[in-house]
């Protein structure tokens, strides 16, 4: 990808790559990631341009209607980020490492992340924490596999932190750039922060060499992340850092009740949604 090819929204005929991630950040630009969960919805956004396509433990909520990430199985994420692949041309698939997939040894997230990479064509990996998973990173970068850390508020830690808080105040600040350069050093292509002071998102961003993607976290990292239902409005009670772009809850409602009453009323199928 040259330079005068943008990230977001450019044409170069091949699958975005770690290496364009990084020179994005060299050239000073941002750009977005969303989530994907099926192939329609990863061909919308593939074609809109969107570059980096996460496939995350968030479909344990808004796949699979779970009331946190922790339950959701890499059998239930396979099939999914398998899907995003197969509908996007364009966008690097991310694929999260799910709880319980990873924590145990490096030999146990290699394992994991193998299976995405073979199993679902997943084109890097995602998993959370610092210091404690600095071995697994080394082991799954020194494997081959692209390494997506994340720092701040990571969800499969929620009930250490006691429930879904701002992280990195204070002396804990310090802790996560130590965390930050750490992961670097260790291989990591990016890091998410979310749920972060703004100050301290901008200070990672500014130490780091590799791009940082925010959430929750300011507008000084590199990049950016969405829940793509939260985006869409069809989240009933979206976070503080959701901006939401479109109503799609009272669209869905409102096409949905024309539909019944069409077809309530006889008025659908009409003759020229009928074969002779």
């Amino acid at each position: 990808m040259s330079s005068s090819t943008t990230l977001y929204g450019g044409t170069s005929g091949r699958r975005v790559t770690v290496r364009d991630l990084t020179a994005a950040k060299e050239r000073g630009e941002r750009w977005p990631m969303v989530t994907a969960y099926d192939a329609m919805t990863a061909k919308v956004f593939d074609a809109a341009g969107i570059p980096v396509l996460l496939v995350g433990d968030s479909a344990a909520m808004v796949v699979y209607g779970y009331d946190s990430t922790l339950p959701v199985t890499v059998d239930d994420l396979l099939p999914l980020t398998a899907a995003v692949v197969r509908g996007s041309s364009r966008a690097l698939v991310v694929a999260d490492l799910p709880f319980g997939s990873y924590q145990a040894s490096p030999q146990q997230a290699l394992e994991s992340a193998v299976r995405f990479m073979k199993e679902a064509g997943a084109h890097a990996v995602k998993l959370e924490g610092g210091r404690r998973v600095l071995p697994q990173v080394e082991a799954l970068v020194a494997a081959g596999v692209p390494v997506m850390a994340h720092l701040g508020l990571t969800p499969q830690s929620v009930n250490v932190m006691g429930g879904y808080r701002v992280q990195g105040r204070g002396q804990a600040g310090d802790e996560l750039m130590s965390d930050a350069k750490d992961l670097e050093r260790a291989g990591a292509f990016s890091v998410v922060l979310e749920c972060v002071p703004a100050d301290l998102a901008q200070r990672v961003t500014t130490s780091l060499a590799i791009p940082t993607i925010g959430i929750g976290a300011g507008a000084a990292t590199d990049a950016q992340v969405l829940v793509w239902q939260d985006l869409m409005g069809l989240t009933p009670r979206p976070a503080k850092f959701v901006k939401q772009y479109a109503d799609l809850a009272s669209e869905m409602d409102r096409a949905v009740r024309a539909f019944a009453d069409d077809v309530t009323s006889g008025a659908f199928p009409a003759p020229e949604h009928t074969y002779s």
